[in-house]
C-alpha cells in the first residue's frame, strides 16, 4: 500500500507536470469516492456518501446551486460510477491531446484551461436548464452533472484550433487530423442535447466553445486563463511557505587594479529584480524547461 501511494505521490510532485496531477486528482477522487460509496452501503450510512457525493455534483436548479457554487469547479473532478467508462474514456482523450497541447503551450496552461472548459460548461449548463422551458420541464429527472468532460473537449478543441493538421494514428483508420476528431465529438454532443444526456452534452458544448477561443486567441498571442494561475497562487499562499530569491549587488569598489588578469576572476552577478521576475514569471506560464541555458544560468547565480 505504502508503495502504491509513493508510486502516486512522485508521479504528483515532479516539475511541470499539470497533465498527470489532472489525471491523478480525477482517479483520486474517483477512488475516494468510490471507496466511501461501497463502506456506506455495508454498514447503512448512504446518507454520508450522499453527501460527499453533492459535494462534486452541480445541481441543475440556480436556487440550489447558489448554496454549493464550488460545484462548478468540483463537478469537473468527479464521475458516475454507474459507468466505468466514462472516467476511462475522459482520461484517455485527456492523456492524448494533452500531451499534444503541453508541447505547444506548457502544463500551467493546461491547468488554466481545464480550469475554464469546466467552468464555461458548468455555466452553459446552468443557463439552460433555467432558461430554456425543453431543458427546465425535465430539471426534475436527475439530480445534478458530474465528469470532465467539459473540461476535456475544452483542451480537444483548443488543440485542434491552434494545431489542425496534427494527426493521430486510430486503429483501422490509420492517420486522422486531430482537428476532425474534434468535429466528430462535438457532432456527437450536439445530438446529445435531446437524449438521455442532454445536460452533459451541452455542458461538453460550453467547453468547446471555451476551447474554440482559447485556440484563437493563444493564435494571436494571448493566453485569456492567465487569471485561473494567479488565484491559484493566490489560494497557495496560504498553504506554502515560499522562499524569496534574495539578490544581492555587488558593491563597486573604488580602488582600481591595473592588472587585467584580477578583474577576469570576478563574476557577472547583477541582475536586477526586473530580470528575475521576467525569469520567474516565464517559468509559471511554460515551466522550467522553456528556460535558456544563460536564463537558468542566471536564476542559478541569483538564488545564492
Amino acid at each position: 500500500m505504502n508503495t502504491l501511494l509513493n508510486d502516486f505521490k512522485n508521479a504528483w510532485n515532479k516539475p511541470n507536470n499539470g497533465l498527470i496531477q489532472l489525471i491523478v486528482l480525477n482517479i483520486a477522487v474517483f477512488v475516494v469516492l468510490g471507496i466511501l460509496a461501497v463502506l456506506s452501503a455495508l454498514f447503512g450510512m448512504d446518507a454520508i456518501f450522499a453527501f460527499a457525493f453533492k459535494q462534486f455534483t452541480i445541481p441543475a436548479p440556480i436556487g440550489e446551486f447558489l448554496t454549493r457554487p464550488w460545484t462548478i469547479i468540483t463537478y469537473a473532478f468527479a464521475h458516475s460510477f454507474n459507468n466505468l467508462w466514462h472516467i476511462i474514456m475522459n482520461m484517455l482523450v485527456l492523456y492524448w491531446f494533452g500531451r499534444v497541447f503541453v508541447d505547444f503551450f506548457g502544463s500551467q496552461k493546461l491547468i488554466n484551461l481545464y480550469v475554464l472548459g469546466a467552468i464555461a460548461g458548468g455555466v452553459t449548463y446552468l443557463l439552460a436548464y433555467n432558461l430554456i422551458p425543453f431543458y427546465s420541464e425535465r430539471m426534475h429527472l436527475f439530480d445534478g452533472m458530474v465528469g470532465a468532460s467539459a473540461a476535456v473537449y475544452a483542451i480537444t478543441v483548443a488543440t485542434a484550433t491552434y494545431v489542425p493538421e496534427h494527426r493521430f494514428y486510430l486503429l483501422f483508420l490509420g492517420p486522422v487530423k486531430i482537428v476532425y476528431i474534434a468535429a466528430f465529438v462535438i457532432f456527437t454532443s450536439l445530438l446529445g442535447t435531446v437524449g438521455a444526456n442532454a445536460g452533459g452534452s451541452l455542458a461538453h458544448l460550453g467547453g468547446a466553445l471555451i476551447g474554440f477561443i482559447y485556440g484563437r486567441q493563444m493564435s494571436k498571442g494571448v493566453e485569456i486563463g492567465t487569471w485561473v494561475f494567479k488565484v491559484m497562487e493566490f489560494i497557495k499562499s496560504f498553504f506554502v511557505h515560499k522562499p524569496k530569491i534574495k539578490v544581492s549587488h555587488r558593491q563597486k569598489k573604488s580602488r582600481s587594479y591595473s592588472s587585467s588578469s584580477s578583474t577576469t576572476k570576478v563574476e557577472k552577478t547583477d541582475f536586477n529584480q526586473e530580470e528575475i521576475d521576467k525569469i520567474l514569471d516565464k517559468i509559471s506560464e511554460g515551466g522550467y524547461d522553456s528556460l535558456t541555458k544563460e536564463e537558468k544560468e542566471k536564476l542559478f547565480k541569483a538564488s545564492k
